[in-house]
């Protein structure tokens, strides 16, 4: 309960860049800066917010980014998918049934 309420206050911003096949992705919130860099369909290792490690990849299902990653600690799969609706981006996260939508405005 407590990561929740630490991230509804996390103001998070998220920047993409593409060059081809290649992404750079920056988020930055009030509790972190990163920058992640990866190439589609390339495995790469990411840290949730909550210390959580996945490792997977990003690839491009029509006009969306289709995460598959694998949860370190108990081998689970969380799938993550990045679309660009209007002038909106909207993340979808899937693990274990339970889906959970943020929608980020263009800044």
């Amino acid at each position: 309960m407590m990561k929740r309420k630490l991230g509804a206050h996390d103001n998070l911003k998220i920047t993409l860049q593409q060059d081809g096949n290649k992404f750079t992705v920056k988020e930055s919130s009030n509790f972190r800066t990163l920058d992640i860099e990866f190439t589609l369909g390339v495995d790469f290792e990411y840290s949730l917010a909550d210390g959580t490690e996945l490792t997977g990849s990003w690839n491009m299902e029509g006009n969306k980014l289709v995460g598959k990653f694998t949860r370190k600690d108990n081998g689970k799969l969380l799938t993550a998918y990045r679309e660009i609706v209007g002038d909106e981006l909207v993340q979808t996260y899937v693990y274990e049934g339970v889906e959970a939508k943020r929608i980020f405005k263009r800044g």
